[in-house]
């Protein structure tokens, strides 16, 4: 996030609407793939410019344009220019670092839905923003980074025509490509649950300061995690209320449902955070426990050696008129008190169950 945050100074000054992309910059080349369908057919290919994917077929044809690769300014400007889209739109979707909202424009409406994943190998959270774009008769979405992602899942059921998606128009497909980011929620809270579960299990037996190092690496991912998924409910909130001739009647009660999923995955990330806020509590519980055990035992020894140390501190001055020292057992008496003494406050310490 801070990385985010300082690369946004690069805009600092430029006029508004001035693409500039911010965010790392993109390793791989942008990859742009288009389907075409309806309940009757399919095309599906790879273009390698902007201008192959026009013009668009009318309705009720559905053309999906996807992009993988916004660091490609140019792809950006050139659909902005054919789809007619606002300039500070097209500023948006070069900034990574946009806030989920969702913008009425008219002739098409503009989606900001951020997509989390869990990485198992490294255990942590991942995330990528992604714009959608939903007009009368397309639907464009922007990524940063190709690859496996919540869309795979959207595209074979186009391709196998699972379901009512090939029947439906652009509004559907939206739906479910949010609906795709909130369930993908579902299997990082599932990931993070497992590693939590893990994490308490160590606080109790025996915590490390590593282990209150990945507690705080988890709270920190719990942030952005809430920042990611919070807004999402308003976001679909406002698709289901907007009243735009673009969301058909038959697609709200869809939009409904994500909304329900949204509020789940919101009852999930609000309760690992109290589980976190609460095991940082045994942290501290646990460390000040070990402590204690520690102090008790020295505690318990001092106790035992400071009479033993009195007896052997009296015998040891230097008098010459000692009795006890022409005593010709007063060596062995000597031991046999100290041990005596020993064994009495070890048996009044474990009466008392102090060990």
């Amino acid at each position: 996030m801070p990385n985010s945050i300082s690369k946004r100074s690069q805009k600092a000054g430029l006029p508004p609407g001035t693409l500039v992309h911010v965010g790392e910059p993109g390793m791989e080349e942008p990859r742009i793939s288009v389907m075409v369908y309806d309940a009757m057919r399919l095309e599906e290919e790879y273009v390698d410019t902007v201008g192959e994917a026009f013009p668009l077929q009318e309705s009720p044809v559905v053309t999906w344009i996807n992009v993988d690769g916004i660091h490609d300014v140019s792809i950006v400007e050139e659909l902005g220019a054919r789809l007619g889209l606002h300039p500070l739109v097209l500023e948006d979707i070069l900034n990574p670092d946009q806030r989920p909202k969702m913008e009425d424009l008219g002739d098409y409406l503009y989606v900001v839905l951020k997509m989390v994943d869990w990485d198992g190998q490294r255990g942590e959270i991942t995330m990528e923003q992604m714009s959608v774009l939903v007009g009368a008769n397309y639907v464009v979405s922007l990524q940063e980074r190709p690859g496996g992602d919540v869309l795979d899942p959207i595209r074979e059921r186009i391709r196998e025509a699972k379901g009512t998606i090939r029947g439906e128009g652009p509004d559907y497909l939206a739906y479910s490509i949010m609906d795709g980011v909130v369930d993908g929620c579902f299997g990082v809270l599932e990931g993070l649950g497992e590693k939590v579960e893990d994490l308490e299990v160590e606080l109790v037996s025996s915590p490390l300061p590593e282990t209150l190092q990945e507690l705080h690496v988890l709270k920190r991912e719990m942030i952005y995690m809430r920042k990611a998924v919070w807004p999402l409910r308003e976001v679909v909130a406002a698709l289901e209320r907007s009243g735009s001739p673009l969301i058909e009647e038959s697609t709200v009660p869809y939009l409904r449902d994500v909304y329900d999923h949204t509020i789940q995955v919101m009852d999930a990330v609000e309760t690992v955070r109290d589980m976190l806020s609460g095991m940082l509590d045994i942290y501290l519980s646990s460390i000040s426990n070990r402590m204690n055990e520690v102090m008790k035992v020295l505690t318990i020894f001092a106790s035992i050696f400071i009479p033993l140390t009195f007896i052997a501190g009296v015998y040891g001055m230097n008098f010459q008129y000692m009795p006890e020292l022409a005593w010709r057992w007063s060596y062995p008496v000597v031991w046999l008190v100290m041990l005596v003494v020993g064994v009495a406050l070890l048996w009044y310490f474990r009466r008392k169950r102090w060990l």
